[in-house]
């Protein structure tokens, strides 16, 4: 058994993490936030530790004080509405600096970035800036999840998930699709709350790859529209977006649409997020089963 703190772990994929971690009753866990939720914390079980973590000092003696050995991020990794950038970089270097501090999960939760990538999304940046932080550290063991696409946005809200409703390519509700490029390369897609069984798996592993890869399903946009299709037993108005249009930052709009569907289509197409690494934790914990797609699917609208 040891402490873990999980930074951002009051929403979205750190929530998971936090209840699926609680529920192996094997590690004392804790939430690092910026504010406490005295009535959230009552309702997770968890203490909430409002930090500051502009001050490395003191957030290095507050890991110290708590006994955390592990820390997991899960904060997001964008900037905030007022232009705040993530203090990732600030948490690394508060658990580097913890004498009781020995492991960190940084917090990515997506897809293997390229330097090209930068100047496509601002998450990439600073993903690439927590890289270069981790690089530093010297007490420190690291590793980073790479789990592809969530596959929680197809399911809201009939499949539980802690994320926000988003739009991408599928608009089941409205039996509407706009496929990215051919539709044929394939994209990982997994869960969040598989996501977070694996962070809680993973605390137990004598040792960490410096990246830890998981994938709960792999399917093409057009695997995906067929089993939408199949599941809901109606035909969807579907567009094809060309990897060209895509470049020049045009989508076919949907209902439900989002701002950087255009960026995020184009890595569907050329295959960013198709990672098929020599190993996963998936090899390393095949105990452990994720959902499907088509699963997925049928949880949510069979």
């Amino acid at each position: 058994m040891v402490g873990v703190g999980v930074a951002g772990g009051t929403g979205h994929v750190g929530r998971a993490i936090v209840e699926a971690i609680v529920a192996t009753g094997k590690h004392e866990v804790l939430i690092l936030g910026r504010t406490a939720n005295p009535q959230l914390s009552a309702e997770l079980g968890v203490p909430i530790l409002a930090v500051d973590y502009t001050n490395v000092d003191a957030l290095a003696k507050t890991l110290e004080e708590h006994k955390v050995h592990t820390v997991v991020s899960a904060i997001l990794m964008m900037p905030s509405p007022s232009g705040e950038l993530p203090k990732e970089v600030e948490l690394i270097q508060a658990a580097d600096k913890s004498r009781f501090t020995k492991r960190i999960i940084s917090s990515d939760w997506g897809v293997p970035h390229t330097k090209e990538h930068i100047s496509q999304h601002i998450s990439v940046k600073l993903k690439f800036d927590a890289e270069k932080a981790l690089k530093k550290a010297t007490s420190l063991e690291s590793t980073k999840f790479i789990n592809g696409y969530f596959m929680d946005y197809w399911g809201i809200p009939q499949v539980k998930s802690y994320m926000p409703p988003t739009t991408m390519v599928l608009d089941i509700p409205n039996n509407t699709a706009a496929i990215t490029g051919s539709g044929n390369t394939p994209v990982v897609f997994t869960h969040t709350s598989d996501i977070a069984k694996f962070v809680a798996a993973s605390l137990d592993l004598e040792s960490w790859d410096a990246v830890s890869y998981i994938i709960g399903d792999r399917v093409t946009w057009n695997e995906f529209l067929r089993l939408a299709e199949e599941t809901k037993r109606t035909k969807f108005t579907v567009a094809y977006d060309s990897l060209e249009k895509l470049q020049k930052g045009q989508v076919t709009e949907l209902p439900g649409h989002v701002a950087f569907a255009a960026t995020i289509g184009q890595w569907y197409e050329m295959g960013v997020m198709d990672f098929r690494p020599e190993t996963s934790l998936n090899d390393c914990l095949p105990q452990l089963q994720t959902l499907k797609v088509k699963e997925l699917l049928e949880k949510a609208w069979q």
